[in-house]
């Protein structure tokens, strides 16, 4: 990960939502010391572009796949340009998500930084 990625944040919470029509939302909730943002993206998992909600630092479109059950991989793109892409895997017990993003930094090196998340109780 660069060191230009800052401070990692308090928390960050994913709910991945079946809206029952073959379309999902995403929704990422995210407190760090500046406040809370909040972002979502409601999708067909076809790889097609949908504009996304909320907070739009790191994408104001996203375009979504799903080549496993357990696996989405998110093209987020700004102002008509890429951002960056992740990948979400869920662990096979479906305790465990790690999102692999993939970007570029400031100098323009690419880099792919991990995340781990455990699931939250309901």
């Amino acid at each position: 990960m660069p060191v230009t990625y800052g401070t990692p944040p308090k928390s960050v919470t994913y709910d991945i939502v079946d809206l029952h029509n073959g379309r999902w939302e995403t929704r990422i909730h995210i407190v760090d010391d500046n406040g809370v943002r909040d972002m979502a993206v409601s999708y067909a998992r076809d790889g097609q572009a949908n504009s996304g909600s909320g907070y739009a630092g790191e994408g104001d479109s996203a375009a979504v796949n799903s080549p496993a059950p357990n696996v989405l991989v998110m093209s987020l793109a700004k102002d008509k340009g890429l951002e960056s892409v992740r990948v979400y895997a869920v662990s096979a017990n479906g305790k465990e998500m790690t999102e692999s993003a993939a970007d570029v930094d400031d100098d323009g090196k690419p880099f792919v930084r991990n995340f781990r998340f455990t699931r939250a109780r309901r």
